[in-house]
């Protein structure tokens, strides 16, 4: 894990190595608020935390530089807990495993937490050093990001000072981001009827794993598979075909995640058993090949269990089974102003059937307020022809471009000077603190940008080991060159 101390710039990296023995998933961050609060009690930064847990540190500006600009760096301090199922780990707990392949650092099995622990890193080395000159600087560092903002929302009028925000959130060197897409909580909930569970028939596990997930904004248009589309689909025709009853469903953790796993607790009429057991074998082959681009590792299997005592009475397993084949799910709508940007999405994230609870949560995402709001409704739809209920909560607003930005065209400068091309602009479909701070501190002007991190939110998440550096100089540089007020 040490190895990463021996990359550059050293300075950031060792505080990334600080924040990866830190658990910090979402919810849980207090023990990394006390790591930043006590930076900045240590280098005598005036710091502040609020009440939302979000932690603000101020450093005066350099020799020179009084009359700039007053810059908010701004970055999340949680992470997404999401690991293999073969790993053993506890994300508020165990440290994460670092490993460096090729020009790559990666974890081992879980999430790595570079989104956004590079972020922060980079925002405590500059709060650290006495070589980088700077004007009035704040480093504003929020909490829950990842599961709903909370931090963010909680933000008060008057806490900030400065003129100009930069979020170190984004995955993408040489691109800028000026505008972000909000979302919705989308959940629904019903009882259900069990029933002792018919005579002659074995229990078996249905396993579906091996996907690869994502960000449920930044990967929804790669074409990946989501396990618990996959497994409704599965059912449907299994429950036609076989009779099937079913017991348990699980699939996904995350709202803010593809989900990569499912299982199932289902029974089957003992004589049709080695029948069903073909039928398994044979989905697989079909989704390894509908899917052998994106889910190479795709698995999907049936092994014998105990026999449950009582199953899904079989009028709600119908209705359930269908609500969640055709609750929406994935891309909905492409950007008509932006080429190549997702317009509006679902993510069909999180399924539990058990003990005579179903429950279904969904992340709905878009640029455009009225078309999330219309998709979410479609979700509910769906649901209340079952006589569920649902709920929709935690509602964020986007982020909308202003290609007239006085610190986007400053850092599309700065770039070109240093590195020969202007930068890419671009708006992402995935939800940037930027849009709910923005809608508080109206007067900012805001840029999202950071070094190449891929898969997100996955245990395959990681971060591109020279773009950190590139990174970090540009931001040091863009520093450099903030107007006058």
């Amino acid at each position: 894990m040490n190895d990463i101390l021996k990359l550059e710039p050293s300075k950031l990296w060792k505080f990334f190595y600080d924040i990866t023995q830190i658990p910090h998933p979402s919810k849980k961050e207090k023990k990394l608020i006390e790591y930043i609060k006590d930076f900045g009690n240590k280098h005598k930064l005036e710091t502040v935390v609020d009440k939302a847990g979000n932690v603000i540190i101020r450093k005066p500006a350099t020799n020179g530089m009084e009359g700039k600009k007053g810059v908010i760096l701004q970055a999340h301090l949680d992470m997404v807990p999401q690991k293999n199922s073969d790993k053993k780990h506890d994300f508020e707990k165990d440290p994460i495993e670092t490993v460096i392949d090729g020009e790559w650092v990666r974890a081992n099995g879980t999430t790595l937490g570079a989104d956004n622990g590079i972020g922060v890193s980079a925002a405590l080395t500059i709060l650290s050093s006495d070589n980088i000159p700077h004007g009035p600087l704040e480093a504003l560092f929020t909490v829950d990001e990842e599961t709903g903002m909370t931090g963010a929302f909680w933000l008060k009028k008057g806490l900030l000072k400065g003129d100009i925000l930069l979020n170190l959130d984004s995955e993408d060197e040489g691109e800028l981001y000026v505008g972000c897409a909000g979302g919705i909580d989308v959940s629904a909930s019903r009882e259900y009827a069990l029933e002792r569970t018919p005579d002659g028939m074995t229990a078996l596990r249905i396993v579906l794993k091996g996907l690869k997930g994502g960000h449920s904004g930044v990967d929804i248009a790669l074409g990946r598979a989501n396990s618990n589309k996959l497994m409704s689909r599965f059912l449907m025709q299994a429950e036609s075909d076989f009779g099937i009853r079913l017991a348990e469903l699980r699939g996904g953790d995350l709202r803010n995640a593809i989900p990569r796993e499912a299982t199932a607790t289902l029974v089957v009429p003992e004589i049709k058993l080695r029948e069903f057991t073909k039928f398994v074998r044979n989905y697989e082959k079909m989704y390894r090949a509908e899917f052998a681009e994106t889910e190479p590792d795709l698995s999907f299997t049936a092994s014998k269990t105990q026999l449950p005592p009582r199953v899904m009475k079989q009028g709600d397993q119908y209705r359930i089974i269908r609500a969640l084949f055709v609750c929406p799910n994935g891309v909905q709508r492409m950007s008509q102003s932006m080429k190549g940007l997702v317009e509006t999405s679902n993510n069909l994230a999180i399924v539990r059937c058990s003990d005579g609870k179903f429950e279904a949560h969904c992340l709905t995402r878009s640029s455009v307020d009225s078309a999330k709001e219309a998709t979410a409704w479609k979700i509910a739809a769906v649901f209340h022809l079952i006589d569920a209920d649902v709920n929709m909560s935690g509602s964020y607003p986007g982020w909308k471009p202003d290609m007239n930005s006085p610190i986007l065209k400053t850092m599309s400068e700065v770039y070109r000077k240093m590195y020969g091309k202007i930068p890419e602009i671009k708006a992402i479909h995935a939800g940037l603190e930027c849009g709910i701070i923005g809608g508080v501190y109206k007067n900012l002007d805001m840029i999202s940008f950071g070094p190449t991190i891929r898969f997100p939110h996955s245990p395959d998440e990681k971060v591109h080991i020279p773009s950190v550096k590139k990174f970090f100089d540009y931001l040091c540089e863009t520093l450099k060159q903030i107007p006058e007020k």
